[in-house]
Formats: C-alpha cells, structure tokens, sequence
C-alpha cells in the first residue's frame, strides 16, 4: 500500500503504544533521566494551535531522548482553579468544578490524537482534592518554618467580582474580568516571604545558563536590587522625624516637597481628625497600586501643612504632601520630590505650583523640556549636586553621596530591592482553602494535619452553592464555615479565603515526580526525576510564574520535600513563539453595538477582488499575520487540521515553517504543503522496499544519509527544529532521485524514518514496520553518524587569477601539492589567461584555494 491515509496509521500506533505503555516513566536508577515539561493549560475547553506548537516542541525532546537511552519523564496536567470558572458558573447557572472537569475531559480528548508521548497515569488538575489536600500540607510546613505571615495590606480590590486581584490582574486601572475600576482597600491577607530571598534570587540567575537572556533579564529587573540613602526629615513642630528612602540622593539640592503615601501613618491619624484628609485619602484609595495606574493616572495631592526641614539647610524649609502616586509598601512610604529629575515629581510639582530645581543637565548642553530623566550610567553636568560637581555619572554621584551623608551621620546606605512579598489570600470559592482556624480564644490556629484536605464543599443536602451573588460564596456557606477550634475544640470559623492559583503552579513539576504520593513529594522519586531537564512554555510567564516557582522550589527544600540540588528547579528553560492567523474583518458592518464583525477562516474565501464571506459575499478586510485569539476568531481548530490531514502534518507544519522561539503563522496553503511532503516521503519509502538501482550509487547515498543523521541531530539537540526539518527535505529529495541499490536505499529510508519519528511519530512507526524495522521505531536506538562517512573524498578548490576568481577544480582531498598545481595549469581559464606565458607565481593552499599571478 503507497498511499497515505492518516486517520488509520495514527489510531493504529497510538493503539500500540499505549497497549506497550511505552510512555510510562518508571524510575530506573540504571539509566540517566531526562524530565521534559510544557508549562500545563488552563482548561478552557478548546486546543488551540498554540498548545499544538508548545506540546510538539516537548514531544520532539522527549522522544529524541527516549531513542538516546534516557529514562524520560513527559508529564501532563491542568492549572484549574481560578476565576473564569467561577464566571462561567455565574453566568451558566452550574457549578466551577463540573465546568472545570467537563473541559478537562474535552481537552484530554483533543490531545490524545496528536500522538503526543505523555505519561497519562501521571495526570492530574490542580483542582483535585488530592492535589490541594497536599498544597494544603505544604502551607503548614511552610507556616512553621516562618516562610508564610498575616498582615494588613493594602490590596487591589475589585468591587464587582469582589475579590483581590493580583498587579497583573489589572488591566488599565480595571479588572481584568470584570471591567470594574479597581480601587484599593486594606485588608488583612496572607503573604509568602518572598522579599527574604530577593537577594538570592537575584545571585542565582548568573547560574542559569541555559535560559534565555532576555528572561533573566526581566527577573532581574522584577526583583530589582538598588542602593540608596535613608534618613530622616526633621519636622519643625517638634514631632518624630519623617523617615524617606530615596535611590537619588544626588539630587536632594533640587528637593521641592516631601511626599507621603495616603497610606501612611501620618495620613491615617490625620485623616481621623480632619475631614477633608478624609475625603482626599478616600479619593486616593480609589485608584488601583499598579506602576501603570500610577504612571497613567492623574496626580493628586493634599498639603498637610506640616513642614520639614531640609537636611543639608536647616532654614530651608520643604511642604509635607500627601500624594496619590507613593506606595506604601515600597521604602518607607514617604519620598523627597525632585520634580527636575522625575516625571511623575515633575506632573505633580506642575500641578500644584511648586519649586522645579535642576541638579544636572545635559553633558552636550542640549535644552531640556519637562523633567530630564538620564540613565545612570548616562554622562550628566552636575550644576547644584550634593557632593557631585561637573560631568560624571549618576551611579558615581549617588554614591558619592551616601558616602558623604553617612560621614556626616545623618544618612544610612541601604540595599533594598523592588521584590514585595507574595500576597496569596483571594476572596474566592474556587481556589485552594487556605487551612487554618479563627478561633476567639486562641486567635488563628494552623488546621491539624490529619484533617486534611481541608475539601471545598461542593453541593451539601443537594442545593449547589449560589454563585450570582457577588462576593465569596465561602462567607456565606456556614456548615463550611463554622467548625471547631483543633486547639480548643470551641466552636471557631474556617478561613474563608483561598490561594491565588499562582499557588497551584508554583510546584505541580515537583508533584509530577510522584503525583499519587501521601505526603507533597516523595523525596526518593524528586532526587531522582528533578529538576525539569528542559521547560517549555510562553514568554508571558517569564516573570511571576518562573519567579514564584524558584521561590517555592527553596521553600520546598527548606520544608524537606525537595532536594538540595533543586533549589533552581528548571535547569534549560525555552520561550517559544506563538501561532498566528490572518484576521477577517467584515468591511461593509458591525454588529448592534457598533462592534466590528470579524469571521472564522472557514466562513470566507479569495475571490477576484479580494476576500469576501462566502454566504453574503459581503467584503473581507484582511489583517494579516496576528496572535489566534477566540474573539477574533481567527483559530483554526487542531481537531478539524487532524481530521483532514492528520495530526503528522499538524505537527510537522507548526515546527517547520519557523524557527521555535519565532511567531508562526498558520495558512491553509502551508498545511496543505505539509501534508504533500508526507504523503509523498510515504510513497519514496514503499520503492525504496522494491528498489532495483544498480547499486552505483550506493556510497553518495549513504554519505548523505549520515550528514543527515550529522545534521539533524544538531538542530534537535539545539531547539533548531526547523533548521532540522529543512535537512530533512534535502534528504529526501536526494533519496528520491539516487541510483543507489535495494539495500542502501532501504537503510537510507529506514534512518530517514528514525530521523522524522520525534516530529511525525506515526509517519515513522508505518515507514519503520513497512521496511522490517525490528519492534517499535520509539523503541529504536538513535542513529549515530559514522564518522569516517562524513569526510568528503573530494575537495572543490577555487583558483584565483591575480586576485579574482576565475575558476575552480575538484580534487582528491589528499592529492599531492604538485598534482594539484598541474591540474591548475591545464584548466581551459588559467591556460586561456597566460597566453602560452609561464606564471610568476603558483601558490596552493592545501584543502583552501589555488593563486596564479601572472
């Protein structure tokens, strides 16, 4: 059989890989591991071919690394917990975890015909009692070593969801699900210590070799380390001196105002005796704590009519302000304004008509409009700078003048570094229950461990959980909520709060390694199966995820559940490019809402013109080339690419036609590109099973063959897959075309296979069973290039004729320097070039070139 049919070889190897359980991971002390994770989905319910693009990425590792004697761990799982399933309960009238569980189901269906090679017995959601009961237990082990706290914080707050969102959750001072203005409101909320491991978590990025650049990068500027000055304004009337950070203390000769955080303890006890600080602070918690709100957001500012006095002039006397843009949980919650130096100082000191003092201008002299912001490592001419004269830089000036503040003893150098701690508590059913007790006589008490899982009701005496009303549905669910004190055993109340979801996937790929364990991690399977060899996942996680997941990885080890060597629990990390897809906007109307109308790539189609819907022939304009979004429905559906082509050419495509860390853009045309070349290197390997050449060409085919095993073991080994892919074609088309005999044609064929198994596994498994491989192709070694093949008999020589080149000759690599020159001689161009005359020179390079002057 020559020809192709997809939908029958992969439901017959996925059938005999799972009857083999080839993909079960086993711990095997005997052979090296090899961990491969993808970052896991949120189960939405749709595959799209973004997860297609990062699942095949991870599967072509893990199968190359089976075929190398590596003992491999390819896990799957789902992040589950979170708030679009309790809106999509609000909005259905239903329940989270039916929604959760009946789109996990789905998705699992729509991975398995992507041949994918996942130890599927590993699976589990983070939604799973038996997951969370364990997350459960790590908080408390973390409570006791003192990695976990309650405080007062002030929070984004969003009044319609009703719950805290995290800074990523805001998006343009709104809720990123609601829509909502968020406002801020203290509240007392749980935090992890994250900020006691800033600095080492800074250090520990140098060692991380093998992630990209850029994301260390933006780790570092996240955690954020920075040397300053912290000292005291003495207030005129007599009260404690307010206390401010600043990491440019070269610029306190421009000092204009001293500001304060509507947050601040000065703030709060004048806000309790004077009602227009009241209303002002009132105004001020109304705005969201992210950097873009603050950027963004008009300034405002209350002069409290306290005033301070300036350290390095006691007659000069600063206005004490409060002001919306200062944080309280970043320094000391007061600041110096100088508005020469900083844009927001400088929108605020405009504003309100304050003093603008430059301390440095341009080193070239340009004029400056507005406040004048260099780098500081930027060359600047200090004009009126505290212990900083003429051109230097401003990391010289700053540390010019804590030297001198703290010679002067009025100053401290201080190291401090952007990194808040973690707040986890989130005012929201479905999430993790945060284990512990309120009880009136012994305050808030950890659950015992015993009683865990601390489970999350789900439908008690048969009437689900109301999720319409706004708010936690865990506040309003008293048989939950009420319980006994495991201190006292007096009547107390359970913590209503749960974990933020960054929670749950902050160590599910320490869970991977044992994931029916009773205890969070079993210590023999973590030693052995850590750290995740290679991570695959979005650069949208370069930050908070990964940082959080560092963090936690040393909790874990801190708490005895993880080794040493973990700590760094990632030891390659790889970001991959996302698929795109032209967008089809309806160019002649909008929906009733004046909204534009935008059209799957099934509902139209080119015709002379341009684009247009093919039920109404209305118009199409077409946006080329952008990321596959559902409310642009710009997605193409894996499952319809796998019923028409199979899941080979899917994947195939998807690798093919970028390089990895690249966008690719999806075309109908490409895939159908694909599914040719499959379909035609299945119809090259059946001749090749009745070949009959004459065998001449053996050696040029089997020379070519190992430059391919050569090559495309390269670009795999280096996430160049594309760059493999294309050394596949080549091979191809030279297999097609060669005159070599049966034998060297069906071996070429058979390694051709092996070589095409991590990207198209079904392809290779029919190819590999139709040319006598023995067993499974999965199971096969991987071929290894014979050396002494890749050596090029020939060498081709370029001849120079004074300087420029004229000609070139083939010759043996090992020809004699003399033989070589004769031959040069006798090329029809150096004979045409002397002219019967004899050269002035003759120089050979061996293996290089051939000169002729003459």
């Amino acid at each position: 059989m020559t020809r192709y049919t997809p939908a029958e070889i992969e439901a017959k190897w996925q059938a005999a890989w799972d009857k083999a359980g080839t993909f079960k991971a086993v711990r095997d002390e005997s052979k090296p591991k090899y961990y491969v994770l993808e970052m896991f989905p949120y189960p939405s319910g749709k595959l799209h071919m973004g997860h297609v693009r990062n699942y095949t990425m991870g599967d072509v590792i893990a199968r190359y690394k089976m075929s190398t004697g590596h003992n491999v761990l390819h896990p799957m799982g789902f992040d589950a917990f979170g708030m679009p399933a309790e809106n999509a309960a609000m909005a259905s009238g239903g329940h989270p975890k039916d929604w959760t569980y009946s789109n996990i189901d789905t998705m699992v269906e729509q991975m398995k015909p992507l041949g994918l090679s996942l130890d599927w017995s590993r699976m589990f959601a983070t939604c799973d009692v038996e997951y969370y009961g364990q997350q459960q237990a790590l908080f408390l082990d973390m409570l006791e070593k003192g990695l976990v706290y309650r405080k007062n914080a002030v929070v984004n707050w969003d009044p319609v969801d009703m719950t805290v969102l995290a800074n990523e959750q805001v998006e343009n001072g709104r809720g990123w699900r609601s829509g909502a203005l968020v406002e801020r409101r203290e509240l007392t909320q749980w935090f992890f210590k994250i900020s006691d491991m800033s600095d080492e978590l800074l250090s520990a990025l140098d060692g991380l070799e093998n992630w990209p650049a850029k994301v260390r990068l933006m780790q570092e500027n996240w955690i954020g380390k920075s040397r300053g000055l912290q000292f005291g304004f003495e207030r005129t009337d007599g009260e404690a001196p307010i206390d401010v950070y600043t990491t440019r203390p070269d610029t306190l000769m421009g000092a204009s105002f001293v500001g304060i955080s509507p947050d601040h303890p000065i703030a709060k006890q004048l806000e309790k005796d004077n009602p227009e600080v009241a209303a002002f602070v009132a105004e001020c918690r109304k705005g969201g704590t992210t950097e873009e709100a603050i950027e963004t957001g008009e300034k405002l500012g209350y002069d409290t009519g306290i005033r301070v006095k300036h350290p390095l002039d006691p007659n000069w006397e600063l206005p004490v302000w409060i002001a919306n843009f200062i944080l309280m949980d970043y320094g000391t919650g007061a600041i110096f304004a100088c508005p020469a130096h900083d844009d927001r100082d400088f929108e605020f000191a405009t504003k309100y008509d304050l003093p603008i003092i430059p301390v440095f201008e341009p080193a070239n002299g340009d004029a400056v409009e507005g406040a004048y912001v260099p780098g500081k490592t930027d060359k600047v001419n200090y004009i009126k700078g505290y212990s900083a004269e003429g051109e230097t830089t401003g990391e010289e000036a700053v540390n010019a003048a804590v030297d001198a503040a703290e010679q002067a003893g009025w100053g401290e150098g201080v190291t401090k570094f952007r990194l808040r701690d973690w707040g986890l508590s989130r005012q929201r059913y479905w999430g993790c229950p945060i284990p512990v007790v309120h009880c009136d006589d012994c305050g808030v008490v950890p659950e015992k461990k015993e009683n865990l899982p601390v489970e999350l009701p789900y439908d008690e005496d048969g009437k689900a959980i109301d999720f319409s009303v706004p708010g936690n549905p865990l506040d309003r669910h008293p048989s939950w909520r009420d319980c006994s004190c495991p201190s006292c055993g007096k009547p107390a109340q359970r913590e209503t709060d749960t974990m933020d979801t960054f929670v749950d996937s902050s160590w599910y790929f320490a869970r991977f390694t044992a994931p029916r364990a009773e205890t969070p991690t079993d210590l023999a399977d973590a030693e052995y199966w850590m750290n995740v060899d290679q991570y695959i996942g979005g650069i949208e996680h370069a930050i908070l995820h990964l940082l959080y997941s560092r963090f936690f990885a040393r909790a874990m080890n801190i708490t005895g559940h993880l080794p040493e060597k973990s700590k760094e629990p990632f030891d390659a990390l790889f970001t991959q490019g996302m698929v795109t897809h032209a967008i089809f906007k309806n160019a002649e109307r909008t929906d009733d809402n004046g909204r534009a109308i935008y059209h799957y790539p099934s509902e139209v189609e080119d015709r002379d013109g341009g684009t247009f819907v093919k039920e109404t022939g209305e118009k199409i304009t077409v946006i080329p080339s952008a990321k596959m979004s559902k409310s642009k429905n710009n997605v193409v559906d894996p499952l319809a690419i796998i019923s028409s082509y199979g899941a080979d050419t899917a994947r195939w495509f998807v690798l093919s036609d970028s390089p990895p860390e690249r966008d690719v853009e999806w075309t109908a045309s490409g895939a159908e590109a694909a599914h040719k070349h499959l379909s035609r290197v299945y119809r090259i390997a059946a001749e090749a099973c009745e070949a009959t050449g004459d065998g001449q060409g053996d050696e040029d085919l089997l020379r070519e063959m190992n430059k391919a095993i050569r090559d495309v073991t390269l670009g795999v080994e280096s996430f160049g897959f594309n760059a493999s892919i294309a050394k596949l074609y080549g091979f191809t088309n030279t297999l097609a075309k060669s005159k070599a005999g049966a034998a060297a044609k069906k071996e070429a064929a058979k390694v051709l296979a092996q070589l095409m198994s991590p990207m198209t596994p079904h392809l290779a498994e029919d190819i590999w069973q139709m040319l006598g491989g023995e067993g499974l192709i999965v199971d096969a070694p991987w071929p290894v290039a014979d050396e002494a093949m890749l050596i090029e008999a020939n060498v081709t020589l370029p001849i120079q004729i004074n300087g420029k080149r004229r000609a070139e000759i083939s010759v043996p690599k090992d020809m004699p320097k003399e033989e070589v020159e004769k031959l040069a001689l006798a090329h029809e161009a150096v004979v045409k070039a002397l002219d019967g005359a004899q050269p002035k020179k003759l120089i050979v390079v061996p293996g290089r070139i051939v000169n002729v002057v003459i």
